[in-house]
């Protein structure tokens, strides 16, 4: 075979791998461009577990003095803003006080402290006088069985030592998690690493040709020998019509995955975080003192909205409570000037859907179990309070596409277990995310 056909295939070769290792430095581009959107404009695939109460369920059934699993429930609901089993908080520690008082002399203090501090009682004198006179409000509407559960709670709940998890688990509650992240940056790493390779690959048997047609230069014709001589010239690549091609791809497709990133984030307040009239801490109040949310959030377990509290709610404690650890008189002080002068206090909304989304805290709350930090995250972490989830459409529907339903003690359940033979059922299986349950 003539030796000038032989070098005919390998110019040719020669050529395409050239074309070759720009069309892959084009691609490079592209990928570094399509890796590096904004996760936080991507919808969440997945929202922060649910907190953990670090508390015990105590036994269904209670003890002899009552019903302490409902007893825990009302502690959390009207007590633990105070009180606490093991620790002083505001009032004192309550373990062991079905021993150093009757029963009886329980109920009657807890429906009207009042009452019993004006009878001349030693004990309830003691304690007044102990704790500043600051005199516990009366809870009348607690019947003596609640109380009564309420003490088999405290006798029964495990000491804060035993209840406290080896590791506190935190997570984001919403958003792209810590895993998914790093899984994003492993492919990414792995994507240009195959990239360098082969581009290296490219570059090495680009030379062995070139040096290997450079050798039998004086058996090629005048085109071929040009070609292999043919030197870089940077004006001419930027000046080719494959080069401007290129970069008019990459320029489109960037223009379009911003433009799109934008409209994705049209009306998502991810990390808004307003200045309150009010330095309220929630870090101090949930997080320090274990103020129950559903204390001042009265409607979370039976509205649609869980309501901003009124000043009267803050003022069951500041009615004794005159100065703050943080922020000393100043911001009761305000709180002060609207009771005295009747004024709403003008808090600023975090967290906000739109109108055209149905959204009822009581159904998710109380039927589903869902924690607040489920939306709302670590609460008891802030000092100022953000909006930490994108609550997005897609936020919602991952949510009702993972979350299994709570179906204990509810009848409603069982028949939907009996009709899917199965009591492992989700959200959306139930119908969460048709467009009807949240858009009417």
């Amino acid at each position: 075979m003539d030796k000038t056909n032989l070098n005919m295939p390998l110019i040719k070769i020669s050529k395409r791998f050239s074309s070759s290792l720009f069309i892959l430095f084009a691609s490079f581009l592209l990928a570094t461009t399509a890796f590096s959107a904004d996760p936080a404009a991507k919808p969440a695939d997945a929202a922060a577990a649910p907190a953990a109460s670090g508390t015990a369920a105590p036994a269904a059934g209670g003890t002899a003095l009552g019903d302490a699993a409902k007893g825990q429930t009302l502690f959390q609901q009207n007590c633990k803003q105070c009180h606490a089993p093991d620790k002083q908080v505001v009032g004192p520690a309550l373990r062991g006080i079905s021993k150093r008082r009757p029963i009886e002399w329980i109920v009657s203090f807890v429906q009207n402290s009042a009452k019993v501090i004006a009878s001349g009682d030693q004990y309830a004198n003691d304690i007044y006088n102990k704790f500043q006179k600051t005199q516990m409000p009366s809870h009348a509407f607690l019947s003596p069985d609640d109380i009564k559960g309420i003490v088999a709670y405290i006798e029964t709940a495990p000491s804060e030592a035993a209840a406290t998890p080896a590791g506190g688990a935190t997570g984001g509650a919403g958003g792209i998690s810590a895993a998914q992240q790093e899984d994003n940056t492993l492919l990414f790493t792995l994507v240009i690493i195959v990239l360098v390779l082969v581009v290296i690959v490219l570059v090495l048997v680009l030379a062995i040709l070139r040096k290997y047609l450079k050798d039998k230069e004086t058996s090629l014709n005048e085109s071929d020998r040009e070609i292999v001589n043919q030197k870089f010239e940077l004006g001419k690549v930027l000046k080719s019509k494959a080069f401007i091609a290129i970069v008019s791809i990459i320029f489109v497709c960037y223009g379009v995955k911003s433009c799109w990133v934008g409209l994705l984030s049209v009306g998502v307040e991810q990390n808004y975080k307003p200045h309150q009239p009010i330095p309220f801490s929630h870090k101090l109040h949930a997080g320090q003192y274990k103020i129950n949310c559903n204390y001042c959030h009265t409607g979370v377990t039976k509205s649609k909205n869980a309501n901003i509290p009124s000043a009267n709610i803050c003022m069951n404690c500041h009615t004794y409570i005159k100065s703050g650890p943080k922020y000393g008189e100043a911001g009761i002080k305000i709180l002060l000037e609207h009771v005295e002068g009747n004024t709403p206090i003008k808090w600023i909304r975090v967290h906000n859907l739109p109108d055209l989304a149905y959204f009822n805290h009581s159904q998710h709350v109380k039927v589903g179990g869902v924690d607040c930090a489920k939306c709302h995250g670590q609460i008891d972490t802030m000092e100022v309070v953000q909006q930490v989830t994108p609550l997005t459409m897609g936020f919602c529907i991952n949510c009702h596409r993972e979350t299994a339903i709570n179906g204990k003690d509810n009848a409603y359940y069982d028949k939907l277990y009996a009709a899917h033979k199965s009591k492992d059922l989700t959200v959306e299986q139930i119908g969460g995310t048709e467009c009807s349950k949240c858009h009417y």
